[in-house]
C-alpha cells in the first residue's frame, strides 16, 4: 500500500495561524508520508532477502515508529483545524463529559494550556480510555514516545517549534497555544469522542 497526503485536511483561512506557517508545515508532513512509504518498501525489502535481524532493520523497524506516529498525529491535529467555529455549548455531549471530568470546561483548557506548555518539543493530547471512559490529557514527547496503549486522541495540538516559528518565532508557543484554541473544529472533536466512546476509531481524514 502507497499511503499519500490527505489534502481534505489542509485548514485555510485560519484566525492567528498564517497560511504561510501552514503551508511549511504541511511540507513536513508531506515528509513523515514519504518516510513511511520508503520506509515500509525497505522493511518489507530487507525481509525478504533475510535480513531481518540486522541492525539496519532494526534501526528502520524503530524509525518506522516515529515516522508513522508523526504522520497519523499531523492528520489528527490538522483535521481538527478550522476557522470559524464557536465553543460546543453546555448541552453538548462533549463539553458535559470535559466538565464531568475537568470540573469546567474552563478548567480542561487550561490543563492543555498548561500540558502545551511542558518544556519540551511534542504534543498535548486529550485522550479517552475506552476502558473506564475517562478523559486525560497528556503530552507525547517526540511522536511516538508518552501514548497510552490504547487510549483514543479526541484532540491534538502540535507543540513543536515548526508548528508556530513562522507566525511568532522559537519563544512564541504561548502565543501559538492561545491562536490554536480560537480555531478548533469542536464538532470534529465531539465526533471523535462519541466514535470512540462507542467503541469505534475515529476517522483521522
Amino acid at each position: 500500500m502507497v499511503y499519500e497526503a490527505k489534502t481534505a485536511l489542509k485548514p485555510a483561512g485560519l484566525s492567528g495561524i498564517s497560511e504561510e506557517q501552514i503551508a511549511q508545515h504541511w511540507k513536513l508532513y508531506e515528509g513523515y508520508v514519504t518516510q513511511v512509504n520508503n520506509l515500509r518498501k525497505e522493511l518489507e525489502a530487507l525481509a525478504k532477502e533475510g535480513k531481518g535481524a540486522t541492525p539496519l532493520y532494526a534501526d528502520r523497524r524503530r524509525r518506522l515508529g516515529f515516522e508513522y506516529n508523526g504522520l497519523v498525529l499531523h492528520e489528527y491535529y490538522f483535521g481538527n483545524l478550522k476557522a470559524n467555529v464557536a465553543e460546543p455549548g453546555d448541552a453538548s455531549a462533549l463539553k458535559k463529559a470535559i466538565a464531568g471530568q475537568f470540573g469546567t470546561f474552563d478548567a480542561f483548557k487550561e490543563d492543555f494550556v498548561n500540558t502545551g506548555a511542558s518544556r519540551s518539543i511534542g504534543w498535548a493530547i486529550l485522550y479517552l480510555d475506552p476502558a473506564t471512559g475517562t478523559l486525560n490529557n497528556h503530552f507525547v514527547q517526540l511522536h511516538e514516545d508518552g501514548n497510552v496503549a490504547g487510549f483514543v486522541p479526541v484532540l491534538v495540538m502540535d507543540v513543536w517549534e515548526h508548528a508556530y516559528m513562522v507566525d511568532y518565532g522559537a519563544g512564541g508557543r504561548g502565543q501559538y497555544i492561545k491562536a490554536f484554541f480560537g480555531n478548533v473544529n469542536w464538532p470534529v472533536v465531539e465526533k471523535r469522542l462519541a466514535d470512540a466512546t462507542a467503541g469505534k476509531i475515529p476517522a483521522r481524514f
